[in-house]
């Protein structure tokens, strides 16, 4: 089954998983730790995050390191930031209405 990156990041445990592993990278143990939950299941999540290119592993002597994939992050942001500028947008009239509203109630008190 092949999975892309949307349903990678839907999980609430496969994003907390993406934070713990932005700051240092990680064997699948120290990972589990952070979790209550298996080390088989956060095995299934780092599974489901590296078939994404998400993160990357590194077989250092007989463990395994996961970190964060940057470069495929940086790609997701840019396909984020076309929706994040549209709400700026929104919000920034949204934010000039308000401020025309709350100027017109002050003078019509004044009155």
């Amino acid at each position: 089954m092949r999975r892309d990156i949307f349903q990678a990041i839907a999980d609430p445990t496969r994003r907390a998983i993406l934070a713990l592993i932005a700051l240092q990278a990680m064997t699948p143990n120290a990972i589990a730790e952070n979790f209550n939950t298996t080390r088989q299941a956060v095995s299934k999540h780092l599974r489901i995050l590296t078939e994404c290119k998400l993160v990357k592993q590194e077989q250092q002597g007989r463990e395994i390191y996961y970190s964060l994939e940057i470069e495929k992050m940086k790609e997701f942001d840019k396909w984020l930031d076309q929706y994040r500028k549209i709400w700026e947008t929104r919000f920034s009239q949204l934010e000039e209405l308000l401020s025309k509203m709350q100027s017109s109630k002050l003078k019509s008190k004044k009155k």
